[in-house]
């Protein structure tokens, strides 16, 4: 009977919140809906904290969004990979989850386990078979969630989703969140040696600003960061920053010195924007990784984390005027800063250590002592925790943080291209950063850059029609030879025009032997090539 009556208790409550979501909250706003429908899963679940997470445009991460008891969550940006963690398996799995040991090994957000939290129970927020997000609740006592209490959750999560699935319904929210998230990558780019990670986190009243960073590789095999902050708030401040980062782009393809690109942006910008003002830093690796060219307008210097030493400041990079600013006689600079292997570099915008009740030099000293390298996203994650904490920003929040991680060096190499013209960019540089690590000498890697360029052009070329297909190559180094083979599955087509097949005489030159091998099921080139005496593997 005392069960009984304590759910009778609680389908009360579920029938006072369903009254009050459907008439007396209409005036509310969504942000202050959302809090209060949190608060009452609080108190009829009697936990400690209750929170929504969010399905990013990428669909590919969850975003805290709402909190309640938990607050910084939100507040730090809190992101979390679908199908990792807590929250990632109820994403992933779109079924209700019961956790009762929170720990780095069970969840992936720090916040969960430094809060003291020891249960937590999730469930999917779907609508119209769509995943929005999650909604989870937890305490900080062990204690059992039965299954009335779990279906009791089900049916909150569907009310909160049909408030979320309406909202971003709407022509005017749609429009706001499409440009917001336009403005920022979805993900950063995968590169093998570097680990990257990022936070964004709006001021206070959530509008469209002008903080803005990314990240993009190269043909050259160099990896270019950037990161800026356009004066100014709202819709306007938006659109410059999405021009400004497209002009970034733009001109990092035509040039390998940071300081030049951004003083071309600077022309570009004071010539046909002449009301924009922004700080940019923008740093471009060199392909092995082992050092960074780095140039500010502007913006705060970068911090440095290397094992074993004292976080600091990247203070060899002086900084130049912000962009739009400047006059065409004031020159820009660019540093070149040494990375070890293990090492972090963090980036940031003025958000994130300016306050108003304290001295930037304070806020500088704070975040250097809260960089440690480490893993990109758990670095990210400290340096909010610190920073912020449960502060609400006054400013806007972008940070770009990125770790150089420890080499390695196959001695064997697999790699599948689309047979597209583009891809030789990506098989350069591939080889920029593979030759060199098995012993090859400047020479060599300039001579197999050109033989295995043929190849797979001829493969791109020759071997499939508008169709495309696929290109196979396989790197393999002993002690004093590389080998490398190149394979497609395409039907050898002959060549167009005159004074071709010039390719194979390049292959056979460049290389000690070249074996080319070509029939109805394919093409296989086998390049092998003894590499220079005095260089080691």
């Amino acid at each position: 009977m005392p069960r009984a009556v304590d759910m009778k208790t609680a389908e009360d409550r579920l029938r006072r919140i369903e009254a009050v979501t459907d008439s007396d909250l209409a005036h509310l706003s969504s942000e202050e809906l959302l809090q209060e429908l949190l608060d009452r899963v609080r108190e009829v679940l009697d936990t400690d904290t209750a929170t929504i997470l969010l399905l990013d445009e990428s669909g590919q991460y969850l975003v805290a969004t709402a909190s309640s008891g938990i607050e910084e969550a939100v507040r730090q940006g809190v992101r979390v990979r679908v199908g990792e963690g807590f929250a990632g398996r109820i994403a992933a799995q779109r079924e209700p989850y019961l956790l009762k040991e929170i720990s780095s090994n069970t969840v992936v957000n720090p916040l969960l386990w430094q809060k003291g939290l020891r249960t937590l129970v999730g469930v999917p927020l779907l609508a119209e078979g769509k995943l929005l997000g999650i909604l989870h609740t937890g305490t900080l006592r062990e204690r059992e969630f039965d299954e009335d209490e779990v279906q009791w959750l089900r049916v909150a999560a569907d009310r909160i989703a049909v408030h979320v699935y309406s909202q971003l319904t709407t022509t005017e929210r749609n429009a706001a969140t499409a440009l917001q998230r336009s403005l920022l990558p979805a993900e950063l780019p995968q590169i093998s040696g570097l680990d990257f990670g990022s936070r964004y986190v709006p001021a206070e009243n959530l509008g469209i600003s002008g903080d803005w960073y990314d990240v993009f590789p190269l043909p050259s095999g160099r990896v270019c960061m950037a990161i800026g902050d356009v004066v100014g708030r709202g819709l306007p401040a938006a659109m410059a920053m999405g021009r400004l980062r497209t002009a970034v782009r733009a001109y990092a393809l035509d040039n390998g010195d940071p300081a030049e690109v951004l003083t071309k942006i600077d022309r570009h910008v004071r010539h046909f924007e002449q009301d924009l003002m922004a700080t940019v830093a923008y740093a471009i690796w060199d392909s092995s990784f082992e050092r960074v060219h780095l140039s500010l307008a502007g913006h705060l210097a970068p911090v440095l984390a290397i094992p074993g030493e004292p976080s600091r400041l990247v203070t060899e990079a002086a900084v130049d005027a912000p962009i739009g600013v400047s006059s065409s006689t004031q020159s820009r600079h660019t540093a070149t800063v040494d990375v070890p292997s293990g090492a972090s570099l963090l980036l940031y915008t003025d958000g994130l250590v300016e306050r108003r009740h304290r001295p930037l030099d304070d806020g500088l000293r704070l975040l250097c002592e809260a960089v440690r390298s480490g893993p990109a996203y758990l670095l990210c994650a400290e340096v909010m925790s610190k920073l912020v904490g449960s502060e609400i920003p006054a400013d806007d929040i972008a940070v770009l943080a990125v770790r150089r991680q420890a080499p390695e060096t196959p001695r064997k190499l697999d790699l599948e291209i689309n047979a597209v013209p583009e891809s030789l960019a990506e098989v350069r540089s591939e080889l920029r950063r593979w030759l060199p690590s098995v012993g090859a000498s400047e020479d060599d890697t300039a001579d197999l850059l050109i033989a295995v360029g043929e190849a797979v052009a001829n493969s791109i070329e020759h071997a499939y029609g508008p169709q495309g297909g696929k290109v196979e190559l396989r790197l393999e180094a002993t002690d004093r030879e590389v080998e490398i083979g190149i394979s497609d599955t395409g039907t050898w087509r002959a060549p167009r025009g005159a004074h071709r097949g010039r390719g194979t005489q390049l292959m056979r030159q460049l290389c000690d032997e070249a074996i080319i091998d070509h029939d109805q099921t394919g093409t296989r080139v086998v390049l092998r090539k003894r590499l220079s005496e005095g260089e080691s593997a």
